[in-house]
């Protein structure tokens, strides 16, 4: 086994970790770090391989926020008491109720689109608008936001079945690629009156059955390519993605409440233009 090749798929399990839940588009640096450097498909053998291979390091990511999240899924699926004390009154927590209403939106245009956005939305190009035009969405949420005098939502516990509605129609946004699915809900979730750090956790819980069912969807129709000499570099690169996921959620989530988003929004301005500067 090619030392260097493994070296290369824990790169790829740390571009995966890092940026799956920051709101700077996993997806730019994804051709950045892979199709313009690593070339992860000439390394596994095949492209077939190598898409299969950022599926299995994908579901890394995943069981990363199951983890850091672990006691809310269990008070939403009902295996655990679910309240909280507030002002002398007791308040239910996070539904799982809430957390479906709000991934019906992009769940359901997803679905009807997958096929056009697979075939004409996934190019350099594409993603570069993505980029950009995300960019200027996370700042103006973050000047509405900062506009806002009424007091925030400061906890994921208080999102109505509304506000999650809401935040899930703004989710529609990241199916075009670049514009990223965190940045996309956080924002959304800042300009209906969320604290960034509540809009970053409704955002995380979120993802856990989006990225499951399409990543799970993935491994099935791909599963010949799951071969026994790709098996080590999947296992590098899932567990590099894991560890990396998990370190990244919880700086981002003790961070996100002092920086907001317009930190993000400037890389993710770099980005699209290292972007087109390396590949034009």
């Amino acid at each position: 086994m090619d030392f260097l090749m493994m070296i290369k798929a824990i790169i790829l399990g740390l571009v995966e970790g890092v940026t799956e839940f920051a709101p700077v588009s996993s997806t730019g640096h994804m051709i950045i770090v892979d199709d313009m450097w690593l070339q992860s498909k000439e390394f596994l053998g095949s492209m077939y391989v190598a898409n299969t291979f950022k599926v299995v390091i994908q579901l890394g990511s995943i069981l990363a926020v199951v983890i850091v999240f672990f006691d809310r899924f269990l008070e939403m699926f009902g295996l655990k008491r679910g309240e909280k004390q507030v002002d002398g009154k007791t308040h239910s927590k996070l539904k799982l109720s809430t957390v479906i209403v709000g991934l019906i939106p992009a769940g359901i245009l997803g679905v009807l689109f997958e096929d056009y956005i697979d075939e004409y939305l996934f190019s350099i190009e594409t993603v570069l608008i993505g980029l950009v035009i995300g960019a200027v969405f996370m700042i103006i949420a973050d000047y509405f936001g900062g506009k806002r005098t009424q007091s925030k939502i400061e906890s994921v516990d208080q999102i109505t079945y509304k506000q999650a509605f809401t935040v899930g129609l703004i989710q529609c946004l990241s199916l075009w690629p670049g514009f990223s699915r965190s940045g996309s809900t956080i924002s959304g979730g800042v300009f209906i009156g969320l604290s960034h750090r509540a809009a970053a956790d409704f955002t995380f819980i979120m993802a856990v059955p989006i990225m499951a069912g399409a990543s799970l969807i993935s491994l099935l129709k791909n599963w010949e390519y799951f071969t026994m000499d790709a098996l080590p570099f999947f296992i590098a690169g899932f567990i590099s993605a894991f560890v990396f996921a998990m370190i990244s959620i919880r700086f981002f989530l003790k961070l996100i409440n002092k920086v907001k988003l317009v930190p993000f929004a400037i890389y993710r301005i770099v980005l699209a233009f290292v972007i087109f500067v390396v590949y034009f």
